[in-house]
């Protein structure tokens, strides 16, 4: 009886094995390619429709004030990132289901519905940002823009089918779209050297605030926190403590790639729209619709095809994406199991909702990002708790400059969001 041929991530898996034994000959990007991958998936919702919307117009509004808003942004998420991969590579389970295991009953029900709440928050940035792209680039009404965009990622979504690795390979093609897409628009926009300026500490008023909040939010995004450490968790098999210490390495390493090339082309995003609207007197571009027909006159076609494209890419893979987190949140939180593409078809609704009342995409895509980072504490605290006790972590527990990091950063987000709220509400 012959040997069935081994999947594709059998074998991935078999050469990180060797890896990680030091019985591996292989170097160089073959070395640690076995290793990449998650981090790249988790990444995609870093530059996700959301972050269109709050980065053009903050860079159309405030020119390169926020860059270092951008930045700030994109080193927390590469620390939080970490944190949460590391937990699921570590204990074999992802954070929602230590939250179910550690809290009181009715502590992790609040914590199913407020992370359900921003799941779909985060999906209908994500479905609506894919469904505006199809119709600008096609110039379809955006009923039918969204119908294609359903299609497409139910088709994507498909693909786990066959394993971790072919939705990442797919994910991270996405991501290389994206990143091109930017590369032409920086080279056509020309950002000048008082960008760097930019990267200065400041705001100028509540509504640049507001967009910075915006802007955490859809940079530090609370539905892959609890993601991550379910796309690591058994993955790559490492029973030691010894492997899984030199198996966090590496995905510090897949970490480290995925979310500086998401911080980069996040920048773009803000200095290109700084470039190419606040500085050439259309400083009130605040729409994704009105800033892919600005650019043609302004830059010329090819910038607003780019444009267009990195938002359909970005779309598509993030609106995969977080149909993949809002599994993970239901199964690891409550423990009930629904199929994917079921999932996918219930969360499409609000998206279509949107558009058949007639709401403005990019206002709601912007409002769903502040929504976004009042999630983030409930997902931040939590990972920050269990990585930092020994009893969970055994001997790859966190640092105590690690966990007084982010302890910082979760003060910071929180500060941010109080602050906002006093400002909205109280004048």
């Amino acid at each position: 009886m012959s040997r069935a041929t081994p999947s594709f991530d059998e074998r991935m898996n078999a050469r990180a094995a060797a890896v990680l034994e030091r019985t591996s000959n292989r170097r160089g990007l073959g070395r640690v390619l076995p290793f990449l991958g998650p981090a790249f998936v988790a990444s995609v919702a870093y530059m996700d429709p959301g972050n269109f919307a709050t980065n053009i117009q903050g860079g159309a509004q405030f020119g390169y004030l926020l860059l270092w808003v951008v930045l700030g942004a994109s080193l927390m998420a590469m620390l939080i990132q970490t944190l949460s991969s590391k937990l699921g590579i570590v204990t074999g389970k992802n954070l929602p289901e230590h939250v179910r295991e550690q809290w009181p009953r009715p502590v992790v029900w609040l914590y199913w519905v407020q992370a359900e709440i921003v799941a779909m928050a985060t999906d209908l940035a994500e479905f609506l940002g894919a469904s505006l792209a199809f119709a600008l680039l096609f110039n379809l009404p955006l009923l039918w823009g969204a119908t294609i965009t359903g299609v497409i990622t139910f088709s994507i979504l498909a693909l786990q089918n066959r394993g971790f690795r072919p939705i990442e390979i797919a994910i991270s093609a996405f991501v290389g779209v994206i990143a091109l897409a930017y590369l032409v628009q920086v080279m056509l926009s020309r950002p000048g050297l008082e960008a760097l300026g930019g990267f200065v500490p400041r705001f100028e008023g509540p509504e640049s605030l507001y967009l910075a909040v915006g802007i955490i939010g859809a940079t530090v995004m609370p539905h892959v926190i609890y993601l991550h450490s379910a796309l690591t968790q058994g993955r790559i098999p490492a029973g030691t403590e010894y492997q899984k210490r030199r198996l966090v390495r590496y995905n510090l390493l897949d970490v480290v790639l995925a979310m500086t090339i998401a911080a980069l082309i996040n920048m773009s995003m803000l200095a290109s729209a700084a470039a190419a609207f606040h500085f050439t007197g259309k400083s009130d571009v605040a729409d994704l619709t009105v800033a892919y027909q600005t650019l043609t006159p302004l830059l010329g076609g090819a910038a607003a095809v780019a444009f267009a494209l990195a938002l359909l890419a970005s779309g598509l893979s993030s609106s995969t994406v977080g149909t993949m987190a809002g599994q993970v949140v239901m199964q690891g939180f409550v423990g009930f199991r629904i199929p994917l593409l079921v999932r996918r078809l219930i969360t499409m609704l609000p998206a279509f909702a949107v558009i058949l009342a007639g709401l403005n995409p990019t206002s709601t895509l912007i409002l769903s990002q502040v929504l976004l980072s009042f999630g983030i504490p409930f997902a931040l605290v939590p990972l920050l708790i269990f990585t930092a006790r020994r009893d969970i972590m055994g001997g790859l527990v966190n640092t105590r400059l690690v966990t007084v990091a982010g302890w910082v950063i979760a003060a910071l987000i929180i500060g941010l969001n109080v602050y906002l709220l006093a400002q909205t509400f109280l004048g």
